[in-house]
């Protein structure tokens, strides 16, 4: 393992020496010490490797991550793994506002609560949230799975597209065009996969789905009030 003292280094040799790493490296796996917080950290990797953050970090941790593993031993700020491709980003606190914003692939794990605008624009990652979400959280998603094991707040899902919210426990309120939906077998056996990839324990009868009531696709004067 390669240790890495942010505090000695700098952040920008530290995204200097991750982003030159390709898919044939032999230095698998990191470690970064000392983040205090830093901003921007570990971002626009594009390697299959093991990177450990040991520490809280700012905003857009890991963010444009792709085949990376990054796991943050505490919490983030605002945009963690935004515009995420691929890989896994693991974040052993509580997220700030729009984790996982825009991201189009990969798997994104927050095991504390998630703040506001959780999955803005989300394009095709998942994400499971073993605790609550804020309000705004999937706003106008487009594509993949939101999966949360506690609450969700106010607007949940508005102007939501394809993407398929699981929600376990309650909601405060639905967004624009969203609405609670059938949940079938392959919704039942997407929740396995993921939950288990996610290490948590949460049964998926145990969550309600939510998704586009699909009024909203085409301009309609009836509904003019809802945009």
């Amino acid at each position: 393992m390669l240790q890495f003292d942010l505090k000695k280094c700098g952040l920008r040799s530290l995204n200097s020496a991750l982003q030159e790493q390709k898919e044939e490296t032999n230095q698998t796996s990191w470690e970064v010490i000392n983040p205090k917080g830093s901003h921007s950290i570990a971002v626009g990797i594009d390697a299959p490797i093991e990177v450990n953050i040991k520490g809280s970090t700012g905003y857009y941790c890991g963010g444009m991550n792709q085949q990376a593993n990054i796991t943050v031993k505490g919490s983030v700020g605002p945009g963690v793994a935004e515009n995420m491709m691929s890989g896994k980003v693991v974040i052993e606190g509580d997220a700030s506002q729009y984790a996982g914003a825009t991201g189009q692939g990969g798997l994104l794990v927050i095991k504390g609560n998630a703040s506001s605008r959780c999955g803005i624009s989300m394009k095709g990652i998942n994400i499971v949230v073993h605790g609550n979400i804020g309000h705004m959280s999937a706003f106008m998603a487009q594509s993949g799975n939101l999966i949360v094991c506690g609450d969700a707040g106010d607007a949940l899902g508005d102007s939501l597209y394809e993407a398929k919210l699981f929600i376990r426990g309650s909601v405060k309120s639905l967004g624009t065009d969203c609405e609670q939906k059938e949940m079938r077998p392959e919704h039942m056996e997407l929740l396995k996969q993921l939950l288990s990839e996610a290490e948590c324990d949460a049964k998926p009868e145990e969550f309600k789905r939510y998704g586009s009531a699909r009024k909203l696709y085409n301009f309609n004067i009836d509904n003019s009030d809802a945009y």
